[in-house]
């Protein structure tokens, strides 16, 4: 793989360096609203409230960067961000704290449109997907080291609120400071809900579950593992087992889905997912050890429902569709993200920690039967039609440019056709 160039290093680094401040933040505000006596529901609340910003962010936050230029864009909302870090040690009470994680989640949505768009810009057709590969592992292998850093100080103390600030504010040396910088257009439409579910059922679906289920793990199993008894950095080691499942299993799951019929695999991942989920229970009670391996496995399937479900999507589409209705998708993924930690919030506090858990096998027995309903109903594309499984971003609108599926060079400047044109296969 050749090297890349300097600005899309200065990119990767301020990427990791959100990430890992990202990953430390999320588990440390789960154990310190534990310690603050928040209610379960109110604490799934919270956290929803920074999914819910981060889809409005990637919906208002063009317009900014556009007006100020996407350097300046950048450091202002990863100063703000950095801001609201600190601020989360100041005011330790519920309302305060929502709309703290509020404004984050907008302006998290700002910064990953910038990083993506430039990581758009800067990349060649022929190497986006590889390109691809690093900004997921920047994504990834940091979040699960920033979680890491729990073991510094007591949650309940203002050093780690402290070293999350400093984080996210190192992220704007990078960037700051890179030099030839090229940009990507930032998206101008999207294909919506209403189009994309009468092109794929299944796919919409789909993403929405998987917002759903993915941001109560990123956001509940702090609390869960509170609940059970263990350290925090039993904790911590539990959240980065999860993503390290999540980034080993995602490959050979998708690669496995472009071999046989997608929905096939969709379908009993889904229902895998449930068994999985429902095993978690039990496992609390027999170990540690069994319970990172029931997590690994929990983590990998998980992260793959999304991509799946955007890969099954796609092979209803043409070329021209593929970057507008990704970013229809992300925003169907967000929709479920930002009710998702308020939902598992609410199970947990009827049933105790396990709950997160029980909700999750919930979700999916309500998706596997509609999945195989939607099997039924429609013939599978051909193999020859089918596309193939790529990993990608699910931060903002802008990382849907970054397909390599998309009918590059020039798919962000045909963003609008592909919008208004029609399904190029039949819906499925």
């Amino acid at each position: 793989m050749p090297m890349p160039s300097a600005p899309l290093i200065a990119l990767f680094l301020s990427v990791a360096c959100l990430q890992s401040a990202n990953g430390l933040f999320v588990v440390l505000l789960g154990l310190r609203m534990v310690d603050a006596d928040f209610p379960t529901t109110v604490t799934g609340l919270i956290m929803s409230a920074y999914f819910l910003g981060l889809m409005i962010g990637s919906l208002i936050c063009r317009n900014i960067i556009q007006t100020v230029g996407r350097v300046r864009a950048f450091a202002a909302f990863a100063s703000i961000i950095s801001v609201c870090a600190l601020a989360h040690a100041l005011w330790v009470a519920p309302v305060p704290w929502g709309i703290l994680r509020f404004l984050t989640g907008v302006c998290m949505g700002g910064v990953f449109m910038v990083a993506e768009s430039w990581l758009n810009g800067s990349v060649e057709n022929q190497r986006r997907g590889q390109m691809m590969a690093v900004y997921m592992l920047c994504n990834y292998v940091p979040m699960g080291l920033g979680q890491q850093l729990l073991s510094l100080a007591a949650p309940s103390s203002f050093i780690l609120f402290t070293v999350a600030s400093m984080l996210f504010s190192l992220a704007l040396i990078p960037l700051a400071l890179a030099p030839g910088v090229t940009a990507g257009p930032l998206p101008k439409t999207r294909l919506s809900l209403g189009a994309l579910a009468q092109i794929s059922p299944l796919g919409v679906t789909g993403a929405i579950a998987a917002g759903l289920v993915s941001s109560s793990f990123f956001s509940m199993t702090p609390v869960f593992g509170h609940g059970v008894g263990l350290s925090v950095p039993q904790i911590a080691t539990l959240m980065s087992s999860g993503l390290i499942g999540g980034l080993l299993m995602q490959w050979p799951l998708g690669k496995t889905s472009d071999l046989f019929d997608r929905r096939t695999v969709f379908i009993l991942l889904t229902f895998l997912l449930a068994l999985v989920a429902l095993a978690m229970v039990p496992l609390v009670k027999t170990g540690f050890n069994a319970l990172i391996v029931g997590i690994v496995i929990y983590g990998g399937i998980n992260f793959a429902l999304y991509p799946l479900a955007l890969a099954h999507t796609n092979d209803y589409l043409s070329a021209e569709q593929v970057v507008p209705a990704a970013a229809g998708m992300i925003l169907a993924y967000s929709l479920g993200a930002s009710i998702g930690p308020f939902l598992a919030g609410q199970t947990m506090a009827a049933v105790g920690p396990e709950g997160l858990f029980i909700y999750t096998a919930a979700v999916m027995l309500l998706l596997g039967p509609f999945a195989l309903l939607r099997a039924i109903l429609r013939r599978a594309v051909a193999k020859s039609r089918q596309g193939r499984f790529i990993s990608v971003p699910r931060m903002s609108i802008a990382g849907a440019a970054l397909d390599p599926r998309a009918a590059a060079p020039d798919a962000g400047d045909r963003e609008a056709e592909g919008a208004a044109a029609t399904p190029h296969r039949t819906a499925g």
